[in-house]
């Protein structure tokens, strides 16, 4: 493998088609696509500056490095790549990609990070701020995450997360087969529309949560005091610790928990309308 060491490169595809090569200590700066139609790439500690530094890049590891700003939609089309240990600072990173791994890796900007993303595993990774991360991205493994990030797991499909802590609102609209342990999901409106999700032992907080869902499950879960009506025209099994403090309208299913606060049944439920609630006995 060949060695790039302690350099500086600019301007218009200045690593363009290079294959089996190892990056150490090298800076993309101002100009755009420095490293573009490669394969076999190793990047450590580098600094990426320049705008779209990883596009149609064939299998890379990247390692203890830092995308500035500057560097926005800095990795596309890009299949078989881990990152470890790496902080970025730009969004829009990671689109359109196959078997991408991360783990160690902090996204400061994560504005519409990981869309259309077929194969994803997350091991200890933090997002903060932006907009609609994972959006219509499938086969998604986690395991530790943290996200501040608005509008996270929209759309996505066949996706198994343990050990996270999510604040947001609208999360986990529209997915197909999510199942989420041990995790924290803070936020209105959690997970309408859903087909198939499934929650062991996690926490939910936030108005409305789990309206509209086909087909949901929750297992030891525990809700905080403002999630009020829940269920809304949802079909469940859901077996609830502790207290729930508003059940409204569920359309059909099952739900027994510790200590339920209120149920509103009203005319405008949705039919089957034969859903079980029961508090625990």
């Amino acid at each position: 493998m060949k060695l790039i060491k302690d350099q500086t490169f600019g301007g218009e595809r200045p690593l363009f088609e290079q294959h089996d090569v190892r990056l150490e200590n090298v800076t993309i700066t101002d100009g755009e696509s420095g490293i573009k139609e490669c394969s076999n790439i190793e990047a450590d500690h580098c600094l990426f500056i320049g705008k779209y530094p990883f596009w149609h890049v064939r299998k890379s590891l990247v390692t203890n490095c830092v995308f500035e700003p500057g560097s926005r939609s800095a990795i596309w089309y890009s299949d078989d790549m881990v990152m470890r240990d790496t902080v970025i600072n730009a969004p829009k990173l990671f689109r359109e990609m196959k078997r991408l791994t991360l783990e160690n890796v902090t996204i400061n900007d994560a504005d519409e990070t990981f869309w259309n993303i077929d194969g994803l595993t997350i091991k200890n990774v933090t997002l903060h701020d932006g907009t609609y991360p994972f959006m219509s991205s499938r086969n998604i493994k986690i395991d530790g995450l943290q996200s501040d990030s608005k509008y996270v797991f929209q759309y996505v499909k066949n996706v198994e997360i343990h050990n996270a802590k999510i604040t947001t609102k609208d999360a986990f609209w529209e997915v197909e087969d999510v199942t989420i342990y041990d995790s924290e999901l803070n936020g209105e409106y959690l997970g309408w529309h859903s087909h198939r999700l499934k929650l062991v032992r996690c926490h939910i907080t936030g108005e409305q949560p789990l309206c509209y869902a086909h087909d949901l499950v929750l297992e030891d879960c525990t809700f905080g005091p403002d999630c009020d009506r829940a269920f809304e025209y949802s079909e469940l099994n859901a077996d609830i610790r502790g207290r729930i403090t508003n059940i409204k309208n569920p359309r059909t299913g099952i739900i027994v928990a510790d200590e339920i606060g209120s149920i509103t049944i009203d005319e405008n439920i949705k039919a089957p309308a034969d859903c079980i609630i029961k508090a625990r006995s």
